[in-house]
Parts: C-alpha cells; structure tokens; sequence
C-alpha cells in the first residue's frame, strides 16, 4: 500500500523506556521515526542527577533494573555496544526482619530457598516451575490480552499469578518467606488483598533468578542513552526541549505514539476522540503515590543483617502482616507510621556514583495519591531500626513528594509511577476496553505508556506493543512474534 508523502512515517511523543521501544521497533522495520521529549535530556524516568552534593550521582526515578534486563524486546538490541553496562550485585534483594536476620533473594531458586528454614521445599517447587516457565510465557504475560504461545503452560501461570499475595503467602510458614513475598508483591502498590498481586512478586522473582537485579553503571540514564544512540545509529531522529501540548505542534505524519498519560492524552487529542473513548479515559484510575528521598553519605548504610549489606535492594517492612497494614492503610488514604520502604544502595557496586569512600542510598515509601505529607522522618526511622547508625552517615539529602514527582515527570500522575492502578480491573483494560488497548478512538492515534499493559516497570513491553499494532494497522508491516 502506498502511502502519501508526509514529514515522518511516524511520531513518538516522550522519550520515557516505552516511547525509545517504540521508536526503535518501528526505525527498525524501515519507517522514518521522529522521536519527540520536553526536557533537555531523554529518558523518562531513566534519569540521573547529582541531587544533593557534588560528585554524588542519584537516580531521580528508577534505579534497579529487573524488568530492563529481562525484557524480552530489550535483550534482543545490542545495548551493550551502546555504552549499556549492567552491574549484578552479590545479593539480588534483601529484606531485614527485627531478629536482625534477612530473607534474600540470590541468583539461583536454590541458594535462595536453602536460607527460608521449612518453607526451602515451598518455595523450591513454586520458583523452579516459575522460571523454567518463563521463557515460554514472557512476552505473553508482559503484553496484552490475547491467545498464548504456550496456552497450558500460561494457564498454569495464572493459576499461581492471579490469586491475590494474600492467598499465595499462605503457602509458606516461615516469617522469612513470607515476608520475602509480600515485599515483592508490595510492588504492586495495592493491598495484597487484591487480585493478581501474587503476580508482580512471581515475576520480579523469576527476573531475579534468570537475569538478576542489575545496576546499570552510571546511572539509569546510561539505559536511556543506550536505546537512544542505537535508535539514532539505525537512522532515527530525537528532538529534546519539545513539549507537545496540541496536534497542531507536530509535523505531518501517518502515525503518532504518545508515551503519557491518559490525562495528558484527553488535553492533547481529546477533541479526536470519540465520545466513549474520552468517557473510559476521563474515567481512568490513578493509584498510590510515592515519596522519595536520596541521600549522600559518609559510608555504606550500616544494616545489621549481613545479606543488606551485600543487596543491591532492600525491602524495609519487617513482616508479612506488617506490610499489609501498612500497604491497606495507604490504599485507605492513611499515611502509615511504619511505611514500607523501599531502598536501593547503587554506590555499594557502582563506585561512579559516589566519591571514594562515599555512597549514596535511594528510598521511597508509598503514600496516598496526591499526598504532601513530609514522609522522610518516616523513611529514616524505618532504615535506623535495621540498620542502628543510619542517621549518622547522612550528609546532605534530597527529598520529592508527590506533586515534585508529577512536576518532574507529568506521566507520574499524583506520583502513581505506574501509570494507574494495575488490578484487575485496569490490568489488560488500560486505559481504556478495547479490542487493542494502544490503539485510541482516533485514525493514527495511539498510546504507547505504561497506562497500556502490561504497565509500569523499565521494560519497554507498552511501547513494543503499540508499535506492533501502529505497524500492523497503518503501514500493513507485520512483526513476528517475540
């Protein structure tokens, strides 16, 4: 089919993981791609800064990367050619309890499992099927609704997936164990009474055990940077400083891809729509916020458990039943005394991003949508209670609540930087109930963000998908299947 001759084949607005997949999957299939960001600099959430003192290099969103590594559209780019150098730490993830033990999660389902007392067979059994599953199932579960490759082994997934994390703890008896699950689960940024939480702790599980939890050297914008010099090298075009805020702004193309929002989408396209299209966007549901600090420090975090010492990340919420409370009262709209704390220590194996001797510490806890509440006090005591000391190693530090998350990132709406609530109810139906979910209501409109499934995380899944379905539909070039 031959198509009139326009500016671009096709536009993508936002320069987040999704827009950058989005870009590059289409430049690769021959189109000629204009990549569009309103700040300087590319990368979404995939940006580093020197937040608090010279020569300490914080993430100021994401930080550890299991998604990105074990994305199925990811891995096939020759990142690492681009400047992409992933850092695998000794320990993938530790979660301290107050007997000043951790449950940790290592590289292997065995190593793992041996250090969880009664529940090792449990937990063996559930992980091993998980990820010698995975490779069948990836692209299915991180992608939208449709018929499987591998239909049995997909419904045996959600057999185990689709329960809430509730239901799935209650396999395990040690405190150990289930506090493990509930912290990955609390990922979800729901109660873990809801539906298909058990799913976001299987998968970032899985992740961990067959490609880790890895620190990209440099900073999350060395992952931006990356995909963008390989989107370039293939013949694309990035243009920074361009804050699209209307149609009329763009140049003529067959196809454009927005990496925002449903909000910003109603503002920017809403007149194209049609009117149940803008009924289900107006309708979307955002979820909890996040505040978040970072922190310079004169040395590593003291933790007293040996496997936080040796963790990339570490889950700060005790119990199982702890972390329910806290996650429910949230959920509830109540600021908990006792948050879950969610902290990464990159500097501990990357040592660009601190002075010699020095290190830096990132950390949010979640709070109700739009909340303002000064949530660092709460953070810090959190990591004192683990790690006796904490408090004395701070030099400076930098703090962003939920309206500063949103002024930074418009996509974080109320500082959800998932991009909505992911339960069952907006899991394969975001943003809206369609037959494909990327494609909006308007010829050659589509959206491509994390408020498209399979939703938040630095995986480029959203924006794959969207692209696949912009090519199929407008161009008539078939993508086979990951």
């Amino acid at each position: 089919m031959k198509l009139e001759k326009r500016d671009y084949n096709a536009i993508v607005v936002g320069s987040g993981p999704n827009g950058l997949a989005a870009a590059i999957l289409m430049q690769q299939k021959g189109l000629q791609v204009l990549l569009l960001e309103a700040k300087d600099e590319i990368g979404g959430g995939l940006r580093s800064a020197e937040l608090t003192l010279p020569g300490f290099k914080h993430d100021i969103c994401s930080a550890i990367h299991p998604l990105a590594a074990a994305s199925p559209f990811f891995k096939t780019l020759p990142l690492a050619q681009f400047g992409l150098n992933y850092i695998y730490p000794e320990v993938d993830a530790a979660h301290p309890l107050d007997n000043g033990t951790a449950a940790v999660l290592k590289g292997s389902v065995t190593d793992t499992a041996q250090l969880l007392g009664t529940d090792e067979r449990a937990y063996s059994e559930l992980m091993t099927w998980v990820t010698q599953a995975w490779p069948q199932i990836d692209s299915d579960v991180l992608g939208p609704l449709h018929f499987p490759k591998h239909p049995f082994t997909m419904a045996g997934f959600g057999l185990k997936a689709l329960p809430p994390a509730t239901f799935l703890i209650k396999g395990f008896k040690t405190t150990e164990a289930r506090a493990l699950l509930a912290g990955m689960a609390a990922h979800s940024m729901q109660p873990l009474t809801h539906t298909a939480t058990s799913a976001i702790a299987l998968v970032l599980m899985a992740a961990g055990h067959l490609k880790g939890w890895p620190i990209p050297k440099g900073g999350s914008h060395s992952i931006a940077k990356a995909l963008a010099a390989y989107f370039i090298s293939i013949g694309g075009k990035v243009e920074t400083g361009v804050y699209v805020k209307s149609l009329a702004q763009l140049p003529s193309a067959h196809a454009v891809l927005f990496d925002i929002s449903p909000r910003q989408l109603l503002q920017i396209a809403g007149h194209k729509f049609s009117s149940i299209y803008k009924w289900q966007l107006e309708r979307y549901r955002y979820g909890m916020g996040v505040y978040k600090v970072d922190w310079a420090l004169d040395a590593a975090i003291p933790f007293t458990a040996e496997g936080c010492r040796q963790a990339g990340t570490v889950h700060i919420g005790n119990t199982f039943e702890e972390i329910r409370v806290a996650e429910q009262q949230t959920w509830d709209g109540i600021h908990p005394e006792k948050p879950f704390v969610l902290l990464a220590q990159q500097s501990l194996y990357d040592d660009s991003r601190a002075p010699a001797g020095k290190h830096t510490a990132w950390a949010y806890c979640h709070v109700p949508n739009g909340s303002t509440k000064n949530m660092t006090v709460a953070i810090e005591d959190q990591i004192e209670r683990f790690a006796p000391g904490f408090k004395q190693r701070i030099l400076a530090k930098h703090t962003m609540d939920t309206a500063q998350m949103e002024e930074y990132n418009p996509n974080y709406i109320g500082g959800d930087i998932n991009g909505g609530v992911i339960d069952i109810r907006q899991l394969f139906t975001r943003p809206a109930l369609r037959y494909s979910p990327y494609k909006t209501s308007a010829e050659g409109i589509y959206i491509c963000s994390a408020s498209t499934p399979p939703g938040g995380g630095v995986h480029g899944m959203c924006g794959y998908w969207s692209a696949k379905k912009a090519l199929k539909d407008v161009f008539k070039i078939p993508v086979d299947s990951l």
